[in-house]
């Protein structure tokens, strides 16, 4: 299960850099060629503003890994142990229920969007959409995996040296 698990974030982060690389070239090329060509590539902002879109939902589930998602952690230390661990299980599946449920919806709503065109692309919104759905889904796969230690004792997942409190003061 480690094995899977370390698979799983390494090509969720891969996926990550490469939305933000592809996102940063298109917008430095357009404002390099807006100001030493005077012209611009006319789909730049609209492929700069679906990527974006598309990064917000994938590395929502790294977040979450880290706890650098926002929190309320007021209730919770002013719990007893069991009462505060009781909360946090409830929270857990309060999460995992949004989660699938947006996933659900946005399946739906990147379906239902499938005959709609982008303006500068001239592509499906389909493929703007899905990242909802995707991102969602993976947003539960990493709960899934982080759900033990969280519940029990608000122990995040610390990797590469980022730890919840740092996570949180960013």
């Amino acid at each position: 299960m480690r094995t899977f698990e370390r698979l799983f974030v390494q090509v969720n982060r891969w996926l990550l850099i490469g939305l933000l690389a592809a996102m940063v070239v298109v917008v430095f090329a357009n404002v390099g060629m807006r100001y030493l060509l005077g012209t611009s590539v006319i789909w730049s902002e609209e492929v700069a503003r679906h990527l974006m879109i598309w990064l917000t939902f994938v590395g929502s589930g790294l977040a979450l890994r880290s706890g650098a998602q926002i929190g309320i952690d007021s209730l919770q230390d002013a719990l007893p142990p069991r009462a505060a661990r009781a909360l946090r299980a409830l929270l857990a599946a309060g999460m995992l229920l949004l989660f699938v449920a947006l996933a659900w919806y946005g399946v739906d709503y990147a379906l239902r969007t499938r005959f709609q065109i982008s303006a500068a692309l001239g592509i499906s919104m389909f493929w703007v959409y899905s990242g909802m759905p995707i991102g969602c889904a993976l947003l539960a796969a990493h709960l899934l995996l982080i759900v033990r230690g969280y519940v029990r004792g608000r122990e995040f997942v610390a990797d590469d040296g980022v730890d919840h409190d740092a996570a949180a003061a960013l």
